[in-house]
């Protein structure tokens, strides 16, 4: 079960979970004990203050971050910079001692609406602070094309960079919406991409991938 808190512009809202302490973990499965995520910045034009929400899940496999504002457009009633929009979260995720974690996959969804000749992308990226390996993917979309969307990016196994043992570093999340008209006419149609529902709350998942440390 996920339990959300909301994001403020302070960016000092903070989540932890109990995950019911029992039998040592094996390798790659979630430790016991206990899972807290401080999220100590938020930037970016998609997550306007009080707009994104985080939550760890109850058995300490993944994380979710939910967006109620986070959307790229163009064409009629869209500003020069409404084409791209973004959002830099900086999460201090504190584990078990003696554990570490990868993210090793993640989860995205909304909506889009893309007039023909128009296209959307979606992109991601993440990384821990003072680390050069960066994890990314992006995924495009072509118009016409009025539907939910869905991506899944997944890391393989020998390329998972798992945070530093014995070190907290922030776990650096990106992620960026773009639309561009193409040969649509931008004069008389809308294209947008929205990472969210109908209903204005969308979960983007992240998946953990533990192991123990040396």
């Amino acid at each position: 079960m996920f339990r959300p808190a909301m994001i403020g512009s302070a960016a000092v809202a903070l989540f932890a979970t109990v995950f019911s302490p029992g039998a040592a973990a094996t390798e790659g499965s979630p430790p016991p004990g206990r899972i807290q995520i401080d999220v100590v910045s938020v930037n970016g034009s998609g997550c306007p203050a009080g707009t994104a929400a985080v939550a760890v899940a109850g058995d300490n496999t993944a994380f979710t971050v939910s967006y109620s504002d986070y959307l790229a457009q163009v064409g009629l009633g869209s500003k020069p910079t409404d084409f791209r929009k973004n959002c830099q979260l900086g999460l201090n995720v504190r584990v078990p001692q003696g554990y570490t974690y990868a993210i090793a996959k993640a989860d995205y969804r909304g909506f889009a609406h893309l007039q023909s000749g128009a296209t959307g992308l979606e992109k991601a990226s993440y990384y821990f602070q003072g680390m050069q390996q960066t994890t990314s993917a992006n995924h495009r979309f072509t118009g016409p094309f009025s539907d939910d969307w869905q991506t899944t990016d997944v890391t393989d196994v020998d390329a998972l960079v798992y945070a530093p043992c014995g070190t907290q570093r922030i776990l650096n999340v990106n992620t960026e919406l773009r639309v561009s008209a193409g040969s649509s006419d931008p004069a008389s149609t809308t294209s947008f991409m929205a990472m969210d529902s109908a209903d204005g709350s969308v979960n983007t998942l992240y998946h953990f991938e533990w192991k123990q440390c040396p």
